[in-house]
């Protein structure tokens, strides 16, 4: 059960990680997105939607 865990996350954070690079988003304060944990990412996306109004067809993650 761990390990499929352990993928679900990995997969969850590649996922996040290439929205944010398409959307020109690569670092975080002075980190790079992979050394981010699944939650700081999913907050740096929550961040970009909330200040992304400009276009409405921004990817949901599931």
């Amino acid at each position: 059960m761990g390990e499929l865990l352990r993928h679900a996350v990995q997969f969850k954070k590649k996922e996040i990680i290439n929205i944010l690079i398409k959307q020109g988003i690569y670092k975080k304060d002075n980190k790079h997105l992979y050394e981010l944990t699944l939650s700081e990412l999913e907050n740096e996306y929550k961040v970009y939607l909330n200040t992304s109004q400009k276009d409405d067809h921004v990817l949901k993650i599931n």
